[in-house]
């Protein structure tokens, strides 16, 4: 019996991070997408994944684009995104789609709110434990990212922590005190964009 114990035990632990994939839900729907989209009058909710969209090709042409690659609870093939379509009567008007990235401290949930064409409409932190967690949701911090899109942020390293010179992401200013979880959030807003361009635009233009 303890030989069986023993053996279920280390089938848990060895297990594939696919039992460990963590989502990405708005903790209050109704209340966010009405803040984020005033002028909505109702929204669907879609679950999507890497796994179900395209699997392993999907996840190495997301990795090529981020120019880094996925590891980690927060990033694999399995992992959950919830996306919410945004409606004003029968109208699309625009989308809500999170992302969770590993900070400094802990996981950070990073929220863009994007127009029909994928330019962001608003930036909004859920989750973050860090030391500059109050400036990094700040009205000032976030309206740097209002009307950027992905064609934007395609020359940003996540890797290196560094966006091209006279690009937008260059001119964002990291807040006081945000050390390596203002890199974090550059990189899952590039992140966000990306997968929002594979699992909707892209498919748009087809």
């Amino acid at each position: 019996m303890a030989k069986k114990m023993l053996a279920v035990l280390l089938l848990f632990c060895f297990a594939p991070s696919s039992f460990a994939a963590v989502g990405c839900d708005l903790n209050d729907p109704d209340r966010d997408v009405a803040r984020l989209f005033p002028a909505s009058t109702n929204y669907k909710t879609r679950y999507l994944s890497i796994k179900t969209g395209g699997g392993p090709e999907l996840l190495t042409r997301v990795e090529k684009r981020l120019g880094d690659s996925f590891h980690g609870l927060y990033e694999n093939i399995d992992v959950p995104y919830t996306l919410y379509d945004i409606y004003r009567g029968t109208q699309t008007i625009g989308y809500i789609h999170g992302v969770n990235q590993k900070g400094e401290y802990g996981g950070i949930q990073v929220f863009l709110a994007l127009d029909p064409a994928g330019g962001i409409k608003a930036f909004y932190v859920q989750k973050l434990t860090s030391r500059a967690a109050k400036n990094l949701r700040s009205r000032e911090f976030g309206s740097q990212f209002t009307g950027l899109a992905l064609k934007d942020f395609e020359g940003y390293d996540p890797a290196a922590a560094k966006a091209a010179p006279g690009s937008p992401p260059a001119a964002i200013k990291a807040p006081v005190k945000a050390g390596k979880d203002f890199n974090s959030v550059m990189r899952a807003v590039k992140k966000n964009l990306i997968l929002m361009d594979e699992f909707v635009f892209s498919k748009k233009e087809k």
